[in-house]
């Protein structure tokens, strides 16, 4: 009896065996499956992205070209004329409604001074408030404090920035209305934004940062803005498109988005790009007195 008993417990033990094997291997293939199954999805993504950026890049080339074809125009070039004509009537369209927009912008905005939401710009003076000499001069300015609108001289872009006054005008006259540097839903400016800066001075700023830390400043290169990342092996710099209606990163990510503000939320939730893995964790605020954006609100 005893070893009838024993044997039965041997082969109930040998096929508990079995099956913990057979189950083993039954995970083992469903993980493959589901590895599979994710590289092909992250494929596919990479593949999706890289034809958006692909498209992307076309039409900045045929920006550029139809810049180049505008430059080279003849006058006796009658159908050129037409085009130009046409393409006038509808910048004079798009202008006059660009123009509506930053009168009441500034409207809003003189308000907001003199009800004194606006104080210093963002802690232009480390948080402090305004003192009372500076109130009266805040009330007392002129609506070039936050654009050129009014000026006599009407704005026509240039096709590439050449120099820092350049970009301050286009900053008062097509970013400031669209809000470029504020937080979210209030008058002050956001912690991460700067000026007119160069790399080097945007690395030195990051130098002894964390990881995830970042900026974002006024570019010199393009009509927009360059993101600069502190990674762990150093810094990247992230070119971002303003020339148009909206904000994306030129050649590693096809988002749009309406506003700088909504870019660099985003990108707080989203990696930037799929090999770096770049999350914006932490802003880099401003070491100097007064701000290095300050050229740019007076």
């Amino acid at each position: 009896m005893a070893q009838e008993k024993a044997r039965i417990v041997a082969e109930k033990w040998k096929i508990e065996i079995e099956d913990r094997k057979a189950a083993k291997l039954e995970e083992e293939r469903i993980q493959e499956e589901l590895k599979k199954r994710e590289e092909e999805e992250r494929q596919k993504g990479e593949e999706l992205i890289r034809q958006q950026e692909e498209i992307r890049a076309k039409e900045l080339y045929l920006s550029l070209k139809q810049a180049q074809q505008h430059s080279q125009h003849s006058d006796d070039d009658q159908e050129w004329e037409e085009q130009l004509r046409r393409s006038k009537a509808a910048d004079e369209e798009r202008s006059h409604k660009a123009r509506r927009a930053r009168d009441e912008y500034r409207r809003q905005s003189l308000r907001a001074i003199q009800k004194g939401r606006v104080a210093g710009l963002s802690n232009l003076f480390q948080g402090t408030s305004l003192n009372n000499d500076q109130e009266i001069k805040l009330n007392n300015s002129s609506p070039l404090t936050f654009s050129a609108a009014s000026s006599s001289n009407t704005w026509e872009r240039p096709s590439r920035p050449f120099s820092r006054d350049v970009i301050i005008r286009w900053f008062k006259e097509e970013q400031i209305p669209r809000r470029a540097g504020f937080e979210r839903n209030t008058n002050r400016i956001a912690q991460w934004f700067h000026g007119i800066i160069s790399r080097q001075e945007a690395e030195e700023l990051l130098m002894n940062k964390s990881e995830g830390t970042f900026l974002v400043r006024v570019s010199e290169k393009i009509w927009g803005y360059a993101l600069s990342y502190r990674q762990q092996s150093g810094f990247k710099h992230f070119l971002v498109d303003a020339s148009g209606d909206f904000y994306s990163f030129l050649g590693v990510d096809p988002n749009r988005h309406a506003t700088l503000t909504d870019l660099v939320d985003f990108h707080k939730e989203e990696i930037i790009t799929s090999s770096g893995g770049e999350l914006l964790l932490e802003p880099c605020g401003q070491q100097k007195n007064p701000p290095d954006y300050s050229p740019l609100f007076e």
